[in-house]
């Protein structure tokens, strides 16, 4: 593998373990949302289903563990805990960027996660912009193929590889490239940012592309210029990447303004997701999974019963809120009236 890479990858969980990687004042939008409390909901608490469907796969919830890592030792123990606990409670796993899957046969294992995880739905992850720099649909297949994929998401990261050292920052005609990926490749090709949203218009484009689903992985959580900031040695954009800690459509609005666009496309809410709870308000705007990511990290680096209590924990959560405004199934829950502003 290209040790610059597998380096990067080191640093990334480490940035994200340690250091400060969040905004000071920007926040997911959702402490702004408040569910009105039914005080006889008239269901029992037993029987509510948080099951759900998604693209054709029966879920047993409707949450994800985002795209975190790959690519090193370490990650691969990360990636084997989540994948153990993700099977056991039914959660969908997102990996990491698969770029260093191709660039070499090393820690090739830390991607195939297939058979820790059976029966749940697995999401490969290539950055989008690889399409400028060599990479087509035959490496989009090779990488399903290695990884037993259900399918494609393509991360756009724009502001990150201006920040990276040696960053790929050319973004140029991607959306024909997209587009072309999209009717060629066997499995659905969604689309995320990682942690500055997705607007509408962006979403319906990609959509009218043939984009299966979309991940707004809005702001509020980990802001991944903070993250290249700790590892640039570059003093310029060191600088310069302060001035965008605050930077991004906060998750809450980038949900609507996507959903408003993109009609009935499967719509994933990520971004500084926390609690069952901010799940459950994500999920009453119209998303369809939501997805966690460094607010499980530090379990994942432990064990998969670490995990597998956190991820116990969020479906509490979830099924409180439920109860909370009675709501029986998710579906109820998208359809709720109960939601609003502060």
């Amino acid at each position: 593998m290209d040790k610059s890479i597998e380096q990067r990858k080191s640093e990334h969980i480490q940035i994200a373990l340690k250091e400060k990687v969040t905004g000071e004042s920007i926040s997911t939008g959702f402490e702004s949302l408040r569910f009105i409390h039914n005080a006889l909901p008239e269901i029992d608490f037993d029987e509510i289903s948080i099951e759900t469907n998604f693209l054709g796969f029966e879920c047993k919830t409707p949450f994800l563990i985002s795209s975190m890592t790959g690519g090193t030792a370490l990650a691969g123990e990360i990636n084997r805990n989540l994948a153990m606990a993700a099977e056991e409670r039914g959660w969908a796993l997102a990996l990491g960027s698969t770029r260093a899957l191709l660039d070499s046969d090393g820690h090739t294992s830390s991607f195939q996660m297939r058979k820790y995880a059976p029966s749940v739905p697995i999401i490969a992850n290539l950055g989008a912009v690889q399409f400028n720099y060599g990479y087509g649909v035959e490496e989009c297949r090779k990488i399903i193929e290695m990884t037993e994929a259900d399918m494609l998401v393509l991360h756009l990261n724009s502001i990150q590889e201006v920040i990276q050292d040696k960053g790929d920052t050319n973004f140029k005609g991607l959306l024909k490239k997209i587009e072309h990926l999209c009717s060629a490749l066997e499995v659905p090709v969604g689309v995320k940012e990682v942690g500055w949203g997705i607007d509408g218009q962006t979403a319906k484009k990609l959509c009218e592309a043939g984009i299966a689903f979309i991940d707004v992985a809005g702001a509020g959580g980990t802001s991944w210029s903070q993250v290249e900031k700790f590892r640039s040695q570059d003093p310029i954009r060191r600088i310069a990447a302060e001035s965008f800690s605050e930077w991004g459509i906060p998750t809450a609005e980038a949900i609507r303004l996507t959903r408003e666009e993109i009609g009935n496309t499967p719509l994933i809410a990520s971004g500084g997701m926390q609690t069952g709870l901010d799940g459950a308000k994500a999920i009453a705007l119209s998303a369809d999974l939501v997805g966690f990511g460094r607010s499980i990290l530090r379990e994942a680096t432990q064990s998969p019963e670490d995990v597998r209590t956190v991820m116990e924990i969020r479906e509490m959560e979830l099924r409180m809120s439920m109860f909370g405004i009675g709501a029986q199934t998710i579906q109820e829950l998208k359809d709720t009236t109960r939601l609003k502003e502060r």
